[in-house]
């Protein structure tokens, strides 16, 4: 960091989102450890499925898969910081771990963004596209989509990373946020931001926008095809492919767009850190249970599972 000397140098900063509640933090301890449990049992019981039932092994689940591992990076990238601070009532965070987790934080977020317009595009083929599905997405197309959607986030959190290294922090370390993002650390930033801003403004409508965009042409051409099928029973078919999807990528743009864009005036901490609390922390919890209740070929993959498990135990007992 440079610096004048003048300036102290900053080596940690503190994070006001949960500091101000002196009591209750054991019970918040206890949520946060409940929603990160359902998190990871969520998400790794979904990649489960995916690996052992072969009726799983299609494009549209490979994407889910990678899906439900980015939320697994997520939530962690946030989750035991916040547990860890409860348990030893101190909110703060080493600058270095600051970085580290603005970092991963906005890859994991960026490469969720891409690989939801990746698979609307895969709804898309199997839809708009079906006689062509298996050659659009065969494993030499769906594989490189996979890891361009993580390069994806790589690139936007790269580029953000790098200009926050080169802020100065004057003595004042106190974010108002439960974690390390960029605009709170601009705030506090004593050193010139303009290009910082700029970079972000230019982000949020290329790497943001553009996936989003991406994911309303493949489902206007969707609903399109959908609205030619004549029968009920196709169209009830063919949109429930597509639900789960369409549930996700509303709840996700939705409080994505509520967390980054509500407006300065009325600027509330507290209201703050609810909604960085339900799009950080919230959603990668429920993006397996809109799957899995929603989804009849995930829910007879869990019943074969549970159902094995349960003939083996009953034949052990019989031994």
């Amino acid at each position: 960091m440079a610096g004048s000397s003048n300036w102290t140098q900053v080596t940690e900063f503190v994070l006001l989102g949960f500091s101000g509640i002196t009591h209750g933090q054991t019970y918040l301890f206890l949520v946060f450890l409940v929603i990160y449990l359902v998190t990871l049992l969520g998400n790794l019981t979904i990649v489960g499925l995916i690996l052992l039932d072969p009726c799983l092994h299609s494009p549209m689940y490979f994407f889910l898969s990678h899906l439900s591992c980015m939320d697994v990076c997520y939530s962690s990238v946030t989750i035991p910081k916040i547990l860890t601070s409860f348990l030893h009532k101190r909110h703060t965070i080493s600058y270095n771990q600051c970085m580290a987790q603005m970092f991963f934080l906005m890859t994991f977020a960026g490469s969720e963004s891409a690989l939801l317009a990746v698979m609307a595009y895969d709804r898309y083929a199997a839809i708009c596209q079906p006689l062509h599905y298996s050659s659009l997405m065969s494993s030499q197309v769906r594989i490189p989509l996979a890891i361009a959607s993580w390069i994806w986030g790589f690139l936007n959190s790269s580029i953000h990373t790098t200009l926050a290294t080169h802020l100065s922090f004057c003595g004042a370390n106190q974010i108002d946020h439960i974690f390390c993002d960029v605009p709170p650390l601009l705030k506090i930033a004593c050193s010139d931001t303009y290009v910082n801003e700029i970079t972000i403004h230019l982000a949020s409508i290329f790497m943001g926008l553009s996936p989003f965009f991406l994911i309303l042409l493949s489902y206007i051409y969707i609903l399109s095809a959908i609205l030619q099928i004549r029968s009920n029973t196709g169209r009830r078919k063919a949109f429930s492919t597509c639900a789960a999807h369409m549930i996700v990528v509303t709840v996700y743009y939705g409080m994505a767009n509520v967390n980054y864009n509500r407006p300065s005036a009325g600027y509330s901490l507290e209201v703050d850190t609810l909604v960085s609390t339900l799009y950080c922390i919230i959603t990668p919890m429920l993006n397996p249970l809109i799957y899995s209740l929603r989804n009849k070929e995930v829910k007879e993959a869990l019943r074969k599972v549970l159902g094995g498990q349960k003939k083996d135990y009953a034949s052990t007992q019989e031994k």
